[in-house]
């Protein structure tokens, strides 16, 4: 155990120290303060980009002292000045956990459905404050989310001309001479010019899904959000983008059937240093560079057997995306524990494996996918406790993840798009519903003004409820924000929501669901404790720029990590945020792929759905 901890020690040292090469500019130029740490009495905290007009709408008025019942608050139109909507103040509420000393009034303001740009005020005997601007519309969203997402991933595209010709010839870890062409695809952060399937597969439980998830997001949204990308434009791009990402996904299929898992580059400049790679917790790099199922080949194989349906070209065609779908899964099929660095399948092959043989079920209608596909449903289903969290392993290790919380769900509801089989779909209906009514709970059952998603884990051998993921987990060093989690689940209550809970709610489910998912987007555009706006450039507020080589650095659109636990408490209780850290503050304000690939199947599960609700009329002033 002591020799463990000296090698993550090491290995967070020499982290650290890399990811110093990557400081912000903005801190370099100009030393920031703090987010609150120039705090007035009292702060509104809003959604900055915008409220959708049929969507729920919220925000937390925050003081240092205890405001009167009969305190003004209204809804002020930045145009003209008039007082559209006034509201109650709501009930005072306190997160000592958070914040001691301070109360927190959450307000809702849905009735306000007339497009325009708004701030809210709060009037007390003596002061007045307004919270930043905001714009209420239709689709208000979708149609600044979807154009800026796109513009952050042809921004983070490894297309310098260094990358690609160091990429095309990569040497393979362990070998002399054996090189393979694996250009293309994305940059997995503003501070990390790596290429990764998943980078934490040594943890075995929290392996996130990365640049294969990115492809099946966009291949989802280029369908299923086909009218509003019509609208706007940009279904050509999402298209082009998806195919783009979808021809590295090939190129990384071995001749063996794996799929290569990571090009690390050491965080070096010289861009023949990259390797093939895989990558432990000390910063050892090894041959064990063949991704399992839970190493992002089952999302790939997703991707790649999906995408082919479009037949579409672009670098490969579409016979040899599903080509090497099919190839890539065969051999899983026989070598899958092979590749899992403890020799044991989880619920992360589950639902990887899940959504690969669905995919191809979809696209070849043969019977071994669809066999394949119950098979991983039901394992599913039978992971699922009686609290209504699902375990991890084949013991009671509670699964959370940093990012992926609510792939088990999406899985299981791309299942049933194909499933019509009631023998199977009754449990895989059952499943869905059990787990979205439990964090549903699970998130309700303490003071929760600002909503945020609680989870169950296991720390220090103990079962534990938090909002934020423990800081003591499998890898030894690797905790940050959690947006792209927040976005999964938003995404898993609107998708298995509309079969579980349908109803004349926001998005066509359950009002309780709607405004759930509608708070976890106002969450990640500014409507939290540090009044920060986490897709960059949008809003008020954002973090500091974070500079990278090659041309790389933060892009115009792209997700933050967020806000975590507080640093230095092993079981993530507390909470922080930081813009300085001394070189560790990219655990806040760093983009990572996965956030903006999450954020998306969020915004693309709004902007497939909601019925129009009827207008309200605006309050007399």
């Amino acid at each position: 155990m002591l020799d463990t901890r000296i090698r993550v020690l090491k290995f967070a040292v020499i982290f650290v120290a890399a990811l110093a090469v990557f400081q912000t500019a903005n801190a370099q130029e100009e030393k920031l303060p703090e987010p609150r740490s120039e705090l007035a009495n009292v702060v509104i905290h809003v959604n900055q980009v915008g409220y959708d007009i049929d969507a729920p709408k919220f925000a937390v008025i925050e003081s240092k002292d205890k405001l009167a019942a009969d305190t003004s608050v209204r809804v002020i139109s930045t145009s003209d000045t008039t007082t559209p909507l006034s509201i109650q103040l709501g009930t005072r509420q306190s997160i000592d956990e958070w914040f001691a000393g301070r109360y927190f009034y959450r307000i809702d303001f849905s009735r306000l459905n007339e497009a325009g740009n708004y701030h809210i005020q709060v009037r007390g005997e003596k002061n007045e404050w307004k919270s930043t601007s905001f714009d209420v519309a239709d689709s208000a969203i979708s149609n600044v989310s979807l154009p800026a997402i796109i513009d952050f991933f042809q921004h983070q595209r490894a297309n310098s001309p260094q990358e690609l010709n160091a990429d095309q010839h990569l040497l393979l870890f362990g070998s002399d001479d054996k090189r393979v062409d694996l250009h293309g695809g994305w940059c997995d952060a503003s501070g990390d010019i790596s290429k990764y399937f998943s980078h934490l597969a040594y943890t075995n439980f929290m392996t996130p899904q990365q640049t294969p998830l990115v492809v099946w997001s966009m291949v989802n949204a280029a369908e299923s959000a086909a009218p509003k990308l019509d609208e706007l434009q940009i279904a050509e791009a999402m298209r082009d983008e998806a195919l783009y990402g979808a021809d590295y996904l090939r190129r990384s299929l071995a001749a063996e059937g794996y799929f290569y898992m990571t090009i690390f580059s050491y965080f070096k400049k010289d861009p023949e240093e990259r390797r093939v790679v895989g990558l432990l917790a000390n910063s050892k790099t090894t041959s064990d560079y063949q991704a399992a199922f839970r190493e992002g080949a089952g999302l790939a194989i997703a991707a790649l057997a999906r995408i082919s349906t479009w037949q579409r070209d672009r670098d490969f065609t579409a016979s040899e995306y599903l080509y090497s779908a099919e190839r890539a899964f065969n051999h899983l099929q026989t070598h899958n524990l092979e590749y899992a660095d403890d020799g044991k399948e989880n619920i992360i092959d589950d639902y990887g494996a899940l959504l690969a043989a669905t995919e191809l079920w979809i696209a070849t209608d043969k019977p071994q996918y669809r066999d394949a596909a119950r098979k991983r449903a039901t394992n599913l289903a039978n992971r699922l406790s009686e609290n209504g969290y699902f375990i991890a392993d084949d013991d009671s290790r509670p699964f959370w993840h940093a990012a992926d919380a609510g792939l088990p769900i999406v899985a299981l509801v791309r299942y049933l798009d194909q499933e019509t089989d009631n023998a199977y779909r009754s449990p895989a209906i059952a499943t869905i519903k059990k787990a979205i009514d439990a964090q549903l709970k699970l998130t309700n059952a303490v003071t929760n003004p600002f909503g945020y998603p609680r989870q169950t884990f296991r720390v220090n051998g103990q079962i534990r409820e938090g909002f934020f993921i423990p800081h003591e987990n499998e890898s030894g060093w690797w905790w940050q924000g959690e947006n792209a989690r927040l976005s999964s689940l938003a995404t898993a209550v609107i998708s298995g929501g509309r079969i579980t809970h349908p109803g004349d709610g926001p998005y066509g489910i359950s009002p309780e669901l709607g405004q759930f998912a509608s708070t976890q987007l106002s969450w990640i555009l500014g409507a939290n404790p540090y009044d920060i706006c986490f897709m960059y450039q949008y809003g008020h507020h954002n973090v500091p720029y974070m500079e990278s080589m090659f041309g790389h650095g933060s892009g115009k659109g792209g997700i933050s990590n967020g806000i975590t636990g507080k640093d230095g408490r092993d079981d993530g209780s507390g909470i922080d945020f930081r813009f300085h850290a001394g070189g560790d503050e990219w655990r806040w304000t760093e983009q990572w792929i996965p956030h903006s690939a999450w954020y998306l199947q969020a915004v693309t599960a709004i902007s497939s759905s909601a019925p129009k609700r009827p207008a309200v009329t605006r309050d007399t002033p």
